[in-house]
């Protein structure tokens, strides 16, 4: 190799595992679409993402951490966390992402899924590994806003995004009232008169 040449490792940023983690991870979150989680298998997900199935047990041991490495991955980069500075726009814009991906073909699969729940024990430990998880990064929102002085001390912050989210949710999978452009706003408002009436 001459100077001149630049190094072909470099060209290729995060490499094949990188890439592959990718790949099977949007094969997954494409299949989570179509099917929903109980029709998902790992040779389904292998093939659409073009790898051995032993490629997907190495990473990831089990159809469950799959899924739940999927959904949190689609939640993460569908549904981030805001910080505006404030938690009124804060609630806002987390309610409107939430809507926009229970919108989508995934999101409503996730949504749907997550309303069933499941009898499979390793199954039920991942949904349960999500929803914590999901809740412990958006909490931020409500934690950043005690700090502030916004909220009073002691605010539950579980229980703030569950009542934000609960009635998209619901319009979602029930489909019997659309999502307006104005909920979300409402939602932030009606949960931060309940909070603030706390003090």
């Amino acid at each position: 190799m001459t100077e001149e040449e630049p190094d072909p490792i470099r060209r290729r940023p995060g490499g094949r595992a990188a890439r592959v983690r990718r790949d099977v991870l949007a094969a997954a979150m494409e299949a989570l679409a179509e099917g929903g989680v109980a029709r998902l298998t790992i040779a389904d997900v292998a093939a659409r993402a073009g790898v051995n199935e032993t490629t997907v047990y190495r990473r990831w041991g089990s159809r469950e951490k799959l899924v739940l490495d999927a959904m949190l991955t689609a939640s993460d980069e569908g549904i981030p966390v805001p910080d505006t500075g404030a938690v009124r726009t804060d609630l806002t814009a987390f309610a409107r992402a939430l809507a926009a991906y229970l919108a989508t073909p995934l999101g409503r699969a996730v949504a749907r899924a997550a309303a069933l729940g499941s009898e499979d024990p390793a199954l039920a430990e991942a949904w349960q590994v999500f929803w914590d998880s999901r809740l412990a990064q958006a909490g931020a929102v409500v934690r950043r806003a005690v700090d502030r002085g916004e909220l009073p001390a002691g605010t539950d912050a579980d229980l703030a995004l569950e009542l934000l989210s609960a009635p998209l949710q619901a319009r979602a999978l029930l489909g019997h009232r659309e999502i307006g452009p104005e909920l979300p706003e409402r939602l932030a408002d009606l949960i931060l008169d309940g909070l603030r009436a706390r003090e």
